[in-house]
């Protein structure tokens, strides 16, 4: 493909799973909108053909590319001259590698929802195939787009902070405080089948989400935790609650937790990073503002808009931006990195790799009664 060609055209994009009534398949397909970036053209919305054609009805996809088949989709869109650029999989967990892969061995770019697979060796063996191909890989860790998220990390690279000593974070939320995937919730229930979500609940669910964020930030890797797992809700098969005590490089230490049994919390994903010099506080529910504390000196509101800022503002200060534009930046991300610019900013592979070891090192701690292991 020509430079000229990828200067001025849209990317053609299609998406595996999201049909009808998924709420992160609409998320994805807003995101993918809000900069002119892309053009949905072809998909295999759902895994019944009944539902897979409405909903591509629905979309405005042609009947012939839409598809009851993920395979025969990579294998049909890689032979057209206009076909796919990228794939955008909105599936349950299990379904994320063998996806991407089929994919990806199209020679077709992937753009996924977390986490990036259900254990650490099928990710291993999806990231080399993505590798060898040269392909590019997002992994849409939604919260790395908020600009107040990216002010944080470029101030704790500057040395704003100084030495870090404490990184907290915690994603609480209460829409699993009771047996909702018992009562037709087809969000929960996936969910809370370990055949489809793989063997962590909230661990993988939003606890993921925490430990990117966490990481993203502070830009320090884990070398050891402490974890535990709780199913507070009786008969859930998977985790609903998470806490795990960290253990950083150079000697920083931490605490994540993440629970879907928080009565009255919402989307309560927080982050406390405390330096030699000062310390930075961001709240999701408050995306706006990120406050920063040097030490001895007043408690500063940093405001999305206002200057010095990195520069991933798309509105005015006082006009709010939330989370469908914190994800249309991850895909703008993309887009840039498609037409040949260097994205350093966009969570990729190694972000869904260090998830994954994340996770089986959280799982390995709890069934040693919260021993502490190594990553």
């Amino acid at each position: 493909m020509s430079t000229g060609e990828r200067t001025t055209r849209r990317i053609r994009l299609g998406m595996v799973g999201g049909g009808d009534g998924s709420f992160i398949g609409a998320a994805h397909r807003i995101a993918a909108r809000l900069d002119d970036q892309f053009e949905l053209v072809a998909g295999a919305l759902s895994s019944t053909p009944e539902r897979a054609h409405a909903s591509a009805a629905n979309l405005h996809i042609a009947p012939e590319r839409s598809y009851a088949d993920y395979a025969a989709m990579a294998r049909a869109e890689a032979q057209r001259e206009d076909g796919i650029d990228a794939v955008a999989i909105v599936t349950p967990n299990h379904l994320h590698v063998p996806v991407a892969r089929a994919f990806a061995e199209q020679g077709i770019h992937v753009i996924c929802d977390k986490p990036l697979a259900t254990s650490l060796a099928e990710a291993k063996a999806l990231a080399q195939v993505v590798r060898e191909r040269g392909l590019l890989f997002l992994l849409t860790h939604t919260y790395a787009g908020y600009p107040m998220v990216r002010q944080a990390r470029e101030m704790v690279a500057a040395g704003e902070l100084g030495e870090l000593r404490i990184v907290q974070v915690e994603y609480a939320q209460d829409w699993l405080g009771e047996p909702v995937e018992r009562r037709g919730n087809k969000q929960a229930e996936w969910r809370a089948d370990p055949k489809r979500a793989g063997p962590a609940g909230a661990l993988g669910d939003i606890g993921t989400h925490a430990y990117q964020l966490a990481r993203y930030v502070s830009g320090l890797s884990v070398q050891e935790l402490s974890a535990e797992l709780t199913s507070f809700v009786p008969g859930r098969t998977l985790d609903d609650h998470v806490q795990a005590m960290l253990r950083f490089e150079g000697g920083a230490r931490g605490m994540l937790w993440a629970s879907q049994v928080a009565s009255g919390a919402c989307n309560a994903l927080r982050l406390r990073v405390y330096g030699t010099r000062a310390s930075l506080h961001f709240d999701q529910e408050q995306p706006e503002f990120l406050s920063f504390a040097p030490q001895g000196g007043p408690v500063q509101q940093l405001r999305r808009g206002m200057a010095p800022q990195v520069g991933d503002n798309r509105i005015p200060a006082g006009h709010p931006e939330g989370y469908l534009e914190a994800f249309a930046t991850l895909y703008r991300d993309f887009a840039r990195a498609w037409r040949g610019e260097a994205m350093s900013n966009m969570p990729g592979l190694l972000d869904g790799l260090d998830g994954m070891a994340f996770i089986e090192a959280v799982l390995n701690s709890h069934r040693q009664n919260a021993r502490w292991v190594r990553l």
